[in-house]
């Protein structure tokens, strides 16, 4: 609120809907501009209200603590956009019939700092709603220039994203350390909460003089890490954003980001591996014994924490994998104990949840085969990351070594140093919820990277505690949880058809969800829908209705 003062001033409207410079620098003191590479035609579209302006760039406020370096100004002709190969995962797919649109950079430094932080404004030629939408990242990496920025303009959005400096990569955790191995807090600040923030006060100032008018609405949207921004911001930034569409969020980052390594641990401490097939076996073992709990058998456990299926219950049991017979032993079911149970100390107290049974065991407890043909736990990269690189500052350290008592010892130790500059675990929504901000997220129930219960549902549940209790609560922050559903996406169950939709209509409208339309096609090929409950609610088979129909199910308590 401070910042957005000393930028913007007062004014009779809304800051966070509102944000009008109270004077703006010249752009010789502030911006080296760089020629625009490309120029559009100052036109106007008879679909849109706002016409084109020239794709030149902007002058920049620079945010407190910062300084612009450069604004470059290129124009993005639309169309059909296709986009490169990832450095992880699938590539995307193509998007037509995108407008043609403004793609400003602003490059920017914290002094001291040494660090080059990118910030991407994609700007629409024709449509723009006056909304504008901040996207999140995954992983180590703080956002996203490809697809998500494309879709928001096609979309009506003025959309920004931004790199914090670090690369987009995913994995690389290897800026965490400066030269002489201490931390690189200036980093790890800004991919924490620091450079999400200036994005946003950037991206909406270009907007507003990009268009000659103020933003109406700003939003934010993101899953994992992107949801844990969407939190970061709730949290530390109030006013940055009307609405916020958090899904997956990575909160509680400094517990979730050790507890996350805890497969490998077990495994590597048990000299047990089993093969992924195997775990398909407990996974695929665990849903059919707890499916039918709310009525119908559809391959979707409604609430995995409830589900009390032993894996002892398959020892002996032969399993097929890769054309070999496999006989599932006790030690595999004690591994697969460990794994659900979740992390614990060296007294045995829980530190954090297990793995949701149902959920797919490859995220965090893949094996391998290495160069001699026997498994291995490679670990989740993400948590490997973390511990090599933030606790041991060591990057070549090799986590399968760590101990029981030396993973519950770096699980506090993860807390003590990091919570402050990363946790994301603050209940104390007042100020956003004081603002009118909105708070929308939705996680699946098999996410197999981020359980929901140490995460979302813990987070919310503190929430009511402090702020007045679920009713409360719900005026301003509603979750669901899709069952079925795996992180961010994929998974067997319906997948919420349009979020965001669902927050803008909150935010503009008033009109608060009470259910996610949901949907998917399963395995038979047919078309599968589901109103999500709103949390604390579950979904409840009505019979004798069609179990691939939404008005088939209703919302009860649990």
């Amino acid at each position: 609120m401070q910042l957005e003062k000393a930028l913007y001033g007062e004014n009779p409207y809304s800051r966070r809907r509102y944000l009008v410079p109270a004077a703006v620098m010249s752009v010789a003191a502030l911006v080296p501009l760089v020629a625009t590479q490309s120029a559009c035609d100052d036109t106007t579209d008879p679909s849109s209200s706002v016409s084109a302006p020239a794709c030149a760039p902007v002058a920049v406020s620079a945010p407190v603590g910062t300084q612009v370096e450069s604004v470059v100004a290129l124009r993005q002709p639309g169309g059909t956009v296709n986009f490169p190969p990832p450095a992880f995962g699938p590539t995307p797919p193509p998007i037509q019939d995108v407008p043609a649109y403004c793609e400003q950079t602003v490059t920017l430094t914290h002094p001291g700092a040494g660090d080059h932080v990118r910030v991407k404004v994609a700007l629409p030629e024709t449509g723009w709603t006056g909304r504008f939408l901040a996207l999140g990242g995954s992983a180590y990496s703080a956002g996203d220039f490809g697809a998500p920025l494309v879709q928001a303009a096609k979309d009506g959005y003025a959309a920004v994203s931004t790199d914090a400096g670090l690369p987009l990569t995913y994995f690389e955790t290897s800026w965490g350390l400066n030269a002489d191995g201490t931390i690189n807090e200036a980093l790890l600040t800004n991919f924490a909460s620091r450079s999400v923030h200036e994005a946003a006060v950037i991206g909406k100032e270009v907007t507003q003089k990009f268009y000659h008018r103020p933003v109406s609405y700003s939003y934010w949207s993101g899953c994992s890490t992107g949801g844990r921004q969407g939190y970061s911001e709730a949290q530390n930034y109030p006013d940055d954003f009307d609405g916020i569409l958090a899904r997956a969020p990575a909160i509680q980052w400094s517990q979730f980001a050790v507890a996350a390594l805890w497969p490998q641990i077990v495994m590597s401490q048990e000299h047990d591996f089993p093969s992924n097939c195997e775990f398909d076996a407990f996974k695929n073992a665990a849903i059919q014994a707890c499916d039918a709990r709310d009525g119908v058998s559809d391959g979707l456990i409604e609430q995995p924490d409830a589900c009390d299926y032993d894996p002892r219950n398959l020892v002996g049991t032969k399993v097929v994998c890769d054309g070999h017979e496999i006989t599932v032993t006790a030690a595999d079911a004690e591994v697969v104990r460990k794994i659900w149970a979740g992390p614990t100390d060296e007294h045995d107290r829980k530190l954090w949840p297990g793995l949701p049974k149902g959920a797919d065991f490859s995220g965090l407890a893949a094996t391998a085969t290495d160069a001699s043909g026997h498994l291995f736990a490679p670990g989740f990269r993400v948590a490997v990351g973390w511990v090599q690189t933030f606790l041991e500052k060591q990057t070549g350290f090799d986590t399968s070594k760590i101990s029981y008592d030396q993973f519950a010892e770096l699980f506090r130790q993860s807390v003590k140093d990091y919570d402050r500059i990363i946790g994301t675990s603050n209940p104390d929504l007042s100020a956003f919820r004081d603002g009118g901000g909105k708070l929308l997220t939705w996680q699946g129930a098999f996410d197999q990277l981020i359980t929901p219960a140490g995460t979302t549902i813990d987070y919310r549940q503190r929430v009511e505690a402090l702020l007045g209790g679920a009713r409360r609560v719900d005026d301003f922050y509603r979750v669901f949880v899709a069952p079925g559903v795996a992180h961010c996406e994929g998974g067997t169950g319906p997948i919420p058809t349009n979020a965001m939709d669902a927050l803008v209509n909150w935010v503009e409208h008033g009109k608060a969800p009470d259910t996610l339309p949901a949907a998917t096609t399963n395995a038979s090929g047919k078309h599968v829908t589901r109103n999500l409950c709103r949390y604390p609610q579950i979904s409840r088979y009505v019979s004798p209705g069609d179990p691939n129909e939404a008005t088939s199910f209703e919302c009860a308590d649990h």
